[in-house]
């Protein structure tokens, strides 16, 4: 009797053994394969955009090194969210990527998507940063940020902003500059960058915060930059100051990242992170991200995760500090 359980439990043993070998034979065929049909990649912007413009560009280089179309597909709303958490829930096959905003550090502690980015994404390369900055109406009275700021002391919450959305870089950069300058502005929120640019270029808002879809307008004479808001001024409009040398301390860089869902098998993610690599470094990208003001900081997978974690840690104080939650639920 004794022999006999003995016999079963060293077959099962081996059964499982052997399940192991056909699941790991299986993955490694799976990745030798991959990708043997299109991929698609999740914008979690419209089209338009700096975003999409800057994704569009990566994708058509990466998919030359994946033999294989990268097929684009904007899903906008809820500041990039509703993208985002489309990516955290498709399948972890690599046929479905797409863009993280880094803005899911801190939503996902506020709550308003559900979804944990320390552990239901892959994180691939980190790509590119972004300029953004504060541009108004050429017929605005405000000629600087000093003008602007006048005028905003004197007339507390009635000078509006316009914005890709509320929780977003361009929001929260807006807010941090407010406190500390220490005036309250009117925000009001797009469900991306294209859309707040038209109704300033409209004069319906005052002002626009946004990446650099102002820089074409800005060049033609129909907006005024009044600021940037990186660590130095920008190469494209080297005479407009950044926040930081007017005596603010905001920065906001908010770079561009690609993932997938959790899970990947190994070797797939590493392809992805090697076509990946080539599309960000490439000639071609660099080209389009110096058209759009988007400096290159690329991050392999791994420091990339990296550099998430440490960013979700800072947007815990973030939170506190602007009372991000109460504003979120005042929409």
């Amino acid at each position: 009797m004794n022999f006999n359980r003995s016999l079963q439990r060293r077959q099962l043993v081996l059964g499982g053994l052997g399940a192991a070998a056909l699941a790991t034979a299986a993955g490694r065929a799976f990745a030798a394969d991959y990708p043997d049909r299109p991929v698609t990649f999740i914008c979690p912007w419209p089209a338009g955009g700096t975003a999409d413009r800057s994704m569009r560009a990566i994708c058509q280089i990466a998919a030359r090194e994946l033999g294989q179309p990268i097929a684009l597909e904007n899903r906008a709303g809820a500041s990039g969210m509703i993208g985002t958490k489309a990516l955290a829930s498709a399948k972890p096959d690599g046929y479905t990527i797409g863009q993280i905003p880094i803005s899911v550090t801190r939503f996902a502690q506020i709550g308003t998507v559900q979804i944990d980015p320390l552990k239901d994404l892959s994180y691939l390369a980190r790509t590119s940063g972004q300029t953004f900055g504060i541009a108004v109406p050429a017929s605005s009275p405000f000629k600087s940020l000093r003008d602007m700021l006048a005028q905003a002391k004197a007339r507390p919450g009635e000078i509006t902003y316009a914005h890709a959305g509320v929780g977003g870089a361009t929001h929260v950069g807006m807010e941090q500059f407010a406190q500390a300058a220490g005036v309250k502005f009117n925000a009001i929120a797009y469900k991306g960058g294209s859309a707040a640019l038209q109704d300033v270029l409209g004069e319906q808002v005052d002002m626009l915060a946004d990446s650099s879809s102002w820089a074409p307008h800005v060049e033609s004479g129909k907006l005024r930059l009044l600021a940037t808001w990186g660590e130095a001024r920008t190469p494209r409009f080297k005479d407009t100051p950044t926040l930081k040398e007017l005596g603010f301390d905001v920065v906001v860089e908010a770079p561009n990242g690609i993932g997938a869902p959790r899970g990947l098998p190994p070797a797939v993610e590493k392809k992805l992170r090697d076509a990946f690599r080539v599309a960000v470094n490439s000639d071609e990208f660099k080209k389009v991200a110096d058209s759009i003001d988007a400096p290159v900081m690329y991050q392999d997978g791994p420091d990339y995760r990296k550099y998430v974690e440490a960013v979700y840690r800072q947007e815990t104080d973030l939170i506190r500090k602007l009372n991000l939650k109460e504003l979120m639920e005042k929409g």
